[in-house]
This record gives C-alpha cells, structure tokens and sequence, in this order.
C-alpha cells in the first residue's frame, strides 16, 4: 500500500492542477462535490471527461502512475 501524501484530499497537488489553471475552482468544485457524494468521480468541467476523485484513488491503495489530476499519493512536483 502506498503512502497518502501530507494535505487534504480535497486538494491536488499543484503540479496535477494549477491554481492558475483557468477553470480551478470549478474543477475544484466538481471534484468536492463528487467526495461528498461519495461518488468515483466527476465530468470534468474543462473536458467533458469523466475523472476520478482523490478517495477513489486513495481507496485503490497505491498510484496507478497514469498522473492523475487528484492522485492522493504526489507529493512532490
């Protein structure tokens, strides 16, 4: 099992979403709304594609390595 990085799932690493991207909070926005539900994931509101939520991946156990935009396990840039 890998080990979850230190912040809140709520927030990605900034190297998989930054905060100037121009549709941060409702990227952000979604994916809370999905935690909440306790949903997988959300239709991302910049693509159309469905992405998964930090708790699915968590719940996974480990990193896919596939750079997901709210992998839980990046820690570093």
């Amino acid at each position: 099992m890998d080990r979850l990085a230190p912040r809140p799932l709520h927030e990605p690493h900034p190297s998989r979403l930054p905060l100037d991207h121009p549709r941060h909070d409702e990227i952000i926005a979604a994916h809370d709304a999905a935690l909440a539900a306790d949903e997988a994931g959300y239709l991302d509101p910049d693509t159309g594609l469905f992405v998964l939520t930090a708790s699915f991946h968590a719940k996974r156990g480990t990193c896919c390595g596939r750079g997901c935009r709210h992998c839980p396990y990046v820690d570093s840039p």
